[in-house]
């Protein structure tokens, strides 16, 4: 079991190391493989975890079998918040995509930490505000989006993050079609459809490692269409 530290961990910059290092002396550190769960939905447990190392997806399943992705967390994050503070099951199921090393602490733990520093609790204040920001997005795209819309705006958020000029912008790695379909609600093949279309008009160039968005502005310009 890899002991890990806290320092990088963003929610808690503000708390001096001696009680982020009191916070992991306090965690239960556990390694986990490419594609294994962590928490599952309805899980009624309610530590809290921190990401030392790797990357994890918070996904749900339909009835029908379809993944349907919310976030993908990488070192320095933080999930597992919502069931320490309501004490409500697990809403969502979490599993590591790579590698991952994480900490988890019991929530009385967890929030006698970030109540305590007044900083801290805003910091989690905004995390949450975010998470419902996304969501309210997300509930509004695939109410009033097609799929080919959505998958637009997925990637137009995509391209703002990784500007690198004045209209363009380069994504690395290139996304994954399952994993957008996934983030959109749609189908892989439906992705696969709209990217190619994307790839014809040249608004998107595909290079070794990276994908190229030649127009952003374009882009937006298709999703506001």
């Amino acid at each position: 079991m890899t002991r890990s530290t806290l320092d990088g961990v963003s929610l808690l910059e503000e708390l001096s190391p001696t009680v982020r290092d009191r916070l992991a002396q306090r965690c239960k550190w556990r390694n986990y493989r490419p594609q294994q769960e962590i928490i599952g939905r309805e899980n009624p447990t309610r530590d809290v975890y921190f990401v030392a190392t790797g990357r994890v997806r918070v996904v749900n399943w339909s009835y029908s079998g379809r993944e349907v992705s919310f976030e993908d967390i990488g070192a320095g994050g933080t999930f597992g918040e919502l069931a320490a503070i309501d004490g409500e099951p697990r809403s969502a199921t979490v599993i590591a995509l790579e590698e991952t090393n994480v900490g988890a602490i019991d929530p009385d733990g967890f929030l006698e930490a970030v109540m305590g520093d007044p900083a801290t609790a805003r910091r989690l204040i905004r995390r949450l505000a975010a998470v419902i920001r996304r969501s309210t997005d997300r509930i509004f795209e695939l109410s009033v989006h097609g799929a080919n819309i959505r998958i637009y705006a997925d990637l137009l958020r995509h391209a703002e993050a990784n500007m690198t000029g004045d209209n363009t912008a380069e994504i690395s790695p290139i996304p994954v079609h399952s994993d957008i379909a996934a983030r959109v609600s749609t189908t892989r093949e439906t992705v696969a459809r709209v990217m190619g279309d994307l790839a014809r008009r040249e608004l998107v160039v595909r290079k070794s490692d990276r994908l190229v968005v030649t127009d952003v502005d374009r882009l937006a310009e298709l999703v506001e269409e």
